[in-house]
């Protein structure tokens, strides 16, 4: 039925212009023909399209089969496999092409992932057939082709092992591969315009608007595909993965923007260098987002792709300056694959800098003080082990490339901003660690000795609350100050004073010293009272029975048992007794130093 349906409309049709066919003429084209190539009479429909007679008609119509065709390719069972496909490549070479690349985009439309692996590979080639048939004006359907390419690339799972990037298990990298086979010619237009242009004047360059715009929809595609897949995947180094599509794949894309006219130096160094006016549709911020700009410098500076075409002449210091914005961003996010990757690329910056020379000035520069924060973010509250460490690492590597007005600088500006304990006791280990350095022969320094240094004591040697400052959360800042001062007051002679300590001690006994005794002896006193009153509540119940609730949100956590209660009591005054034996050694020096 449904063949001779088809078979009397395309009779029907023959010989007429394309402007008779009516709708309904349309109509049993498509529902007639769609259900012969579904019931397996391809033989018969190849037939009646290939016919020389039916030509017209296939060119205005034949693109309306398409849906039934690529479902038969794409699973690859039928039968007639063979005509089907035959059928196709017919309709690719003489339907109209905007039809056909409408057509080709809503069969791209998938869900499954393997099927959108298998549409991906199927249909790239005859789009990239449709989209060379425009002509001059085809940038406008390269950029809808390329935005649906990649949001079908988006829904494919990502290789995270060496196993699963070899085996290709979700069938990425052949995406990946295919796609760049699929945007070659359109480069190869644009470079080739690009030298044409350079020995004409700006008036007779070739391509005009039009060439702008299929430039544009290319910088476009390569700045979507640096943000995903590239900054979501972590790059096997040859040593782990000799042949690795995706290192292949990141590769291309920077070779593509470098074959587009985007220099990569200017890209990366874009925060520091002002960038030329070109034409175009798009604004700044649009063409260039600056997630994407972050994962090319990664994969420069990182893995060392493309890296033969930036100046030798750049310092390191200037690669670090550029690079900081790129950092900023990166260890900003929440998603650990940023985070990771700011981290790695903030520790190869820093790897080519000389300790001790970075100068003050830079911490003019706003990155200078934002990563840092970012920094103490991932230390504290990063759920990964290993980023909450390397975190570290890498900070107190940017601690050692600052020279020593810049660390005393960054010491002052990191104890007045980060309002963590543990950060705050880390950064007081290191002035420690400066002043000891400036005490010995032949290092004096003025930023950690005399007249600079006692500024940055009053801000280590204090309690941010007096005595009524909460000593266990403050313990690692405490801690630090305490193990500071006794330090100076052994180190340091009374005679030579080279640290100023002698003379500021009254001020530090009244400012830190007392004040913490008071707040010690109150403390020790509160938690006693509670241990009494919770071994005396435990004592007089028949059994052991929750005396403590606590609260999340809306959601109440298990109870806390006395037993529980009683060993944070001990703990809490196990703690105040390490405060307090400190306190006494330190003490007892100054009184020793005061009898002499």
């Amino acid at each position: 039925m449904a063949l001779e349906q088809f078979s009397d409309v395309v009779q029907r049709c023959q010989g007429l212009p394309d402007d008779s066919y009516t709708s309904e003429d349309h109509n049993i084209f498509t529902v007639a023909g769609r259900s012969c190539i579904e019931k397996g009479d391809s033989v018969q429909v190849l037939s009646i399209v290939l016919d020389e007679k039916n030509q017209d008609i296939v060119r205005c119509m034949g693109w309306n089969l398409l849906p039934p065709l690529i479902q038969i390719l794409i699973k690859k069972e039928d039968k007639n496999l063979s005509q089907c496909l035959a059928i196709f490549n017919h309709l690719l070479e003489r339907c109209q092409p905007k039809e056909l690349l409408i057509g080709l985009l809503e069969q791209l439309e998938q869900d499954d992932p393997d099927t959108v692996a298998e549409s991906l590979h199927l249909l790239l080639n005859p789009l990239q057939k449709v989209l060379l048939r425009l002509g001059s004006r085809k940038a406008s359907s390269l950029g809808m082709t390329l935005s649906s390419v990649l949001d079908q690339v988006a829904k494919l799972p990502l290789p995270y092992t060496k196993e699963q990037e070899e085996d290709d298990v979700f069938s990425l990298c052949r995406c990946c591969t295919n796609l760049i086979t699929f945007i070659r010619p359109f480069v190869q237009e644009v470079k080739q315009n690009l030298q044409n242009s350079e020995e004409l004047s700006e008036g007779k360059r070739m391509g005009g608007q039009n060439m702008d715009e299929l430039r544009t929809e290319l910088l476009k595609f390569c700045m979507k595909t640096l943000g995903h897949p590239l900054l979501e995947v972590q790059l096997k180094d040859p040593d782990t993965l000799v042949e690795s599509p995706l290192r292949t794949f990141s590769t291309e894309i920077l070779n593509t923007l470098s074959a587009i006219g985007e220099p990569l130096p200017s890209l990366v160094y874009q925060p520091l260098l002002k960038r030329k006016q070109v034409p175009g549709f798009l604004e700044e911020e649009v063409r260039y987002p600056k997630e994407s700009l972050a994962s090319l410098a990664h994969l420069v500076f990182v893995h060392h792709l493309a890296a033969d075409t930036f100046p030798s002449v750049f310092s390191p210091v200037f690669c670090l300056r550029c690079n900081m914005e790129h950092i900023c961003l990166l260890l900003s996010r929440t998603k650990e694959t940023r985070i990771q990757k700011g981290l790695e690329l903030y520790e190869k910056c820093l790897v080519r800098v000389e300790d001790g020379s970075l100068p003050a000035d830079l911490l003019e520069i706003k990155t200078f003080l934002t990563v840092p924060q970012n920094l103490v973010k991932v230390m504290t509250i990063c759920s990964r082990h290993d980023l909450r460490t390397r975190g570290l690492k890498v900070f107190q590597m940017s601690i050692d490339k600052f020279n020593t007005e810049a660390k005393h600088t960054f010491f002052q500006y990191m104890l007045k901003t980060s309002k963590h304990s543990g950060v705050e006791g880390y950064i007081i280990k290191n002035i420690k660690n400066q002043i000891d350095t400036a005490l010995q022969p032949g290092n004096s320094n003025t930023w950690f000795e005399g007249v600079h240094l006692l500024p940055l004591l009053r801000k280590v040697l204090s309690l941010p609350d007096g005595p009524e400052t909460d000593l266990l959360e403050y313990l690692d800042r405490v801690m630090e100050s305490l193990n500071l001062l006794r330090y100076l007051v052994i180190r340091d002679k009374v005679t030579e004073n080279q640290t100023g300590i002698w003379t500021e001690l009254y001020k530090i006994e009244d400012s830190f010293l007392k004040p913490l005794r008071v707040g010690l002896n109150m403390s020790r006193a509160h938690y006693e009272r509670e241990l009494h009153n919770t071994m005396e509540t435990k004592k007089s119940k028949a059994k052991e029975e929750s005396v403590l609730s606590v609260s999340v949100g809306d959601e109440t956590l298990p109870n806390v048992t006395s037993e529980s209660q009683i060993q944070a009591l001990h703990s809490a005054l196990h703690t105040f007794d390490m405060i307090e034996s400190v306190l006494v050694r330190i003490e007892e020096l100054i009184e020793v130093r005061d009898n002499l």
